[in-house]
């Protein structure tokens, strides 16, 4: 029997995902900036734009909240594990925003924050 290798992750690390997202088509058209194949990475904390790229401010307000828990690992029944399409907040657009795991990375706790450990309250 082949053993899997495990990814060691530090005392003080803990996993995140990288993302793409990439705006598709909906079933209007779009009239909004963004157009099909348009996207942008998160990787860590990182926004990743390709260059000379531009990406809505309203749209990106849409998305941006739901980018930290898409980065987590999540229970299997989790809607945030399935649900991977954002619409656009102009109602009279129809681009979708479709968030895809890319990858994963190992942070440390100490090169995202200055809180030591344990220091956290419930």
């Amino acid at each position: 029997m082949a053993e899997t290798k495990q990814e060691q992750v530090p005392e003080d690390g803990f996993t995140l995902y990288d993302l793409k997202i990439e705006v598709e088509a909906g079933d209007k058209p779009m009239v909004c900036s963004h157009h099909v194949g348009d996207w942008f990475l998160a990787q860590g904390e990182n926004l990743i734009f390709p260059e000379g790229a531009a990406f809505s401010m309203y749209a990106l307000a849409a998305i941006l909240p739901l980018l930290p828990a898409k980065q987590r690992p999540l229970q299997e029944n989790d809607w945030m594990l399935s649900d991977a399409y954002i619409a656009c907040p102009d109602p009279n657009c129809g681009a979708r925003f479709h968030i895809t795991r890319t990858g994963k990375r190992i942070l440390r706790h100490g090169d995202c924050t200055v809180v030591p450990l344990g220091a956290q309250k419930e």
